[in-house]
């Protein structure tokens, strides 16, 4: 009689296999897509040899490559199971008795685990790559970037004031944000919750400083009234370096420890912390994720291999995660739009994933 481990570390063997030939070819892909993606946008505008592209491209590239994790353990979990298929493997394990539950739950309990892993250790990882990546293309493309036409917003306020910031680039001057061509904005909050305009203030430099910006070459206009010149102005502030910074970042930029820190600061200064809400409940739902794809790519397989559908598998797989991607998407844009609870659309794919694939393998198991 086949031992009870046996069968377990067997099929997790396997599992992990496949996994790894899913991530090398992932990988391969992602890196090479970067490469002629940076060496377009940065090359061609910098004088940048080739250590510096593939030193920001391996910057870059984990963070597309997380992205793509899911797809790794769906069609890494496929391949596994259909070689076992293939081989027949399966087919006498079925015959010795064994459940497709039992050959199964490795393959879920691995994808769990690395979920856990991935949130705990690779997410902070690449984060960190990830705006080092940002930091050392700006610096590259300093120059280049310095004449591009650009449009950055900020907001600040409180229960008195409203103030909308626009500026047409923004830097860093020994770790303070600095604006240059600045627009602001400035409302007064009335008694009933309206904003009434109150003044434009028109700035060449604008430099944040502890409680208050620094403006300088400034123009100031009221309703009714001639503008007003000033070589400096100081205006009052609630925002900080950080928080303002964060309002520049992508929120898949800041490692998951930071994003509930991050959250306070962006509504304390007035801002939508939507989408980094958004990116906290993906982050958590990552190990469920993961092992719902894992559950689904084996079911998936054996109810093909069934139906004779080997021929048609790679189509099948291909479709599965096209769909699985764009329900995915589309729940992530329906968070972005407060159309559904940052909680809801990240985890609304992974229970509807896991449940699909516990579905079929009760059908395809039990009848």
């Amino acid at each position: 009689m086949i031992g009870v481990g046996m069968i377990e570390r067997y099929v997790l063997r396997k599992t992990l296999a496949g996994l790894a030939a899913a991530l090398a070819v992932v990988a391969a892909l992602v890196m090479l897509i970067a490469f002629v993606d940076i060496s377009k946008n940065v090359g061609t505008r910098t004088d940048v040899g080739f250590a510096q592209l593939l030193f920001l491209t391996v910057l870059q590239a984990p963070a597309t490559i997380l992205v793509l994790t899911p797809f790794i353990f769906l069609f890494g979990t496929l391949g596994a199971f259909v070689g076992l298929n293939r081989r027949s493997e399966l087919i006498a394990m079925r015959a010795a008795g064994v459940s497709a539950w039992r050959f199964i739950m490795p393959a879920a309990v691995a994808a769990f685990v690395m979920g856990l892993l991935t949130l705990t250790l690779l997410n902070p990882l690449t984060s960190a790559m990830s705006a080092q990546f940002e930091a050392s293309r700006n610096a590259l493309m300093e120059s280049y970037l310095k004449s591009a036409p650009k449009g950055l917003w900020l907001r600040q306020g409180d229960e008195k004031t409203q103030v909308v910031i626009r500026a047409r680039a923004r830097d860093q001057v020994e770790g303070a944000v600095r604006l240059r061509g600045v627009s602001l904005f400035v409302y007064a909050v009335q008694p009933d919750g309206s904003l009434q305009f109150a003044q434009r203030i028109e700035a060449d430099e604008a430099r944040l400083e502890p409680g208050f910006w620094r403006l300088s070459g400034v123009r100031v206009a009221m309703p009714g009234a001639g503008a007003i010149r000033s070589e400096t102005y100081t205006m009052p502030s609630n925002l900080d370096d950080r928080t303002a910074s964060e309002r520049f970042n992508n929120p898949q930029s800041i490692a998951v420890w930071l994003l509930p820190e991050t959250i306070k600061r962006t509504e304390a200064a007035g801002f939508s912390s939507i989408p980094f809400r958004l990116r906290l409940q993906q982050v958590l739902a990552t190990p469920l994720l993961f092992a719902a794809m894992s559950v689904l790519a084996a079911a998936f397989s054996l109810r093909l291999m069934r139906l004779g559908g080997l021929a048609g598998l790679a189509g099948a797989g291909v479709t599965l995660g096209f769909g699985f991607f764009f329900f995915n998407e589309l729940c992530g844009a329906l968070g972005k739009a407060d159309v559904l609870t940052p909680a809801m659309a990240a985890w609304t794919p992974p229970i509807v994933a896991l449940l699909a694939g516990l579905t079929l393998l009760c059908y395809t198991e039990d009848g």
